[in-house]
């Protein structure tokens, strides 16, 4: 049984939770908060909940289910303590500057990091990766939605003038999409004044983007979202190739369960920090080899 921390305890470390409660060869360590104080939730009274992962004795993986622009910070820490990491970063500009930085402490510690490691970025780019194998030259499009973005919901919750923020992100087709956010206003602020300031972060700069606002966000909340990847492309010389690729999921849920699978992958992996499509997708389930060669093959 390996050991395993949650570091972070909002939508998916919940969902963390209960992935690792079914999970056949994980123990669940206890859980890193920012804050013990206050009212604890009822289904982490059985387990130990710490500020420093240092108070739960030996950690040998920690899932970093913390706000994407604190991965860098508390992978270095948590991998130069000895503990492989994994974390669902999601800007995509960003995966491979911080595959270079965790790779090297990795390697220094003998530890192993998996990064970028939700649904999108995730299982969505190992499953971009295998449509551009099967027909190397082409167009693949990826289209989100319509659903309920955790990452830029918490990029709006963040910005001056906001007291609660959902982002829902709407196909239009062909890889576009609109930003459809809802806010709850600040006295003093308007809708003109957020748009401003999400316009300037780089998780709203590339794509259309709207500001409403509303009496409450939690009226509009809906974990609901979706995928539609696209590849038309050529195999060889044969022109046409059409794939398609689509599910319907509950975002947080998903995001979790493949945390807990590539957890498990990095004790299959030489130190160093790696992305999904360069780990062996058997690697994220648990049992026999033999047994699961025989079950997927």
């Amino acid at each position: 049984m390996k050991r395993v921390a949650i570091v972070g305890y909002g939508n998916i470390g919940k969902y963390v939770l209960e992935a690792l409660e079914v999970a056949p060869d994980f123990e669940i360590a206890g859980v890193v908060r920012r804050s013990t104080s206050g009212e604890m939730p009822l289904e982490l009274t059985p387990y130990k909940v710490v500020t420093d992962i240092k108070e739960l004795g030996k950690v040998d993986v920690a899932v970093l289910a913390t706000p994407t622009r604190s991965v860098e910070e508390n992978a270095k820490k948590y991998l130069a303590m000895g503990i492989n990491t994994v974390d669902s970063f999601d800007i995509h500009g960003g995966i491979w500057d911080l595959h270079e930085s965790l790779g090297k402490v990795a390697k220094e510690n003998g530890t192993v990091a998996i990064i970028s490691a939700g649904w999108d970025p995730g299982s969505d780019s190992v499953v971009r990766t295998l449509m551009e194998a099967a027909a190397p030259k082409g167009l693949t499009w990826t289209n989100f939605g319509p659903g309920m973005s955790m990452g830029h919901s918490v990029v709006a919750r963040s910005k001056k003038g906001v007291k609660n923020a959902l982002s829902m992100t709407m196909p239009q087709g062909a890889g576009v999409h609109s930003r459809m956010v809802y806010v709850e206003l600040e006295e003093g602020f308007t809708a003109q004044q957020v748009y401003d300031e999400l316009k300037a972060d780089d998780y709203f700069a590339h794509d259309e983007l709207h500001v409403i606002p509303v009496a409450s966000v939690d009226d509009c909340r809906d974990m609901g979202h979706g995928v539609l990847l696209e590849r038309k492309g050529v195999s060889g010389k044969t022109q046409n190739q059409r794939f398609k690729f689509e599910m319907t999921i509950n975002n947080p849920a998903l995001t979790a369960q493949i945390l807990v699978g590539v957890a498990r992958a990095t004790f299959k992996q030489a130190p160093g920090c790696y992305t999904m499509p360069e780990v062996p997708v058997i690697d994220l389930l648990p049992g026999d080899k033999e047994q699961l060669i025989r079950h997927l093959v």
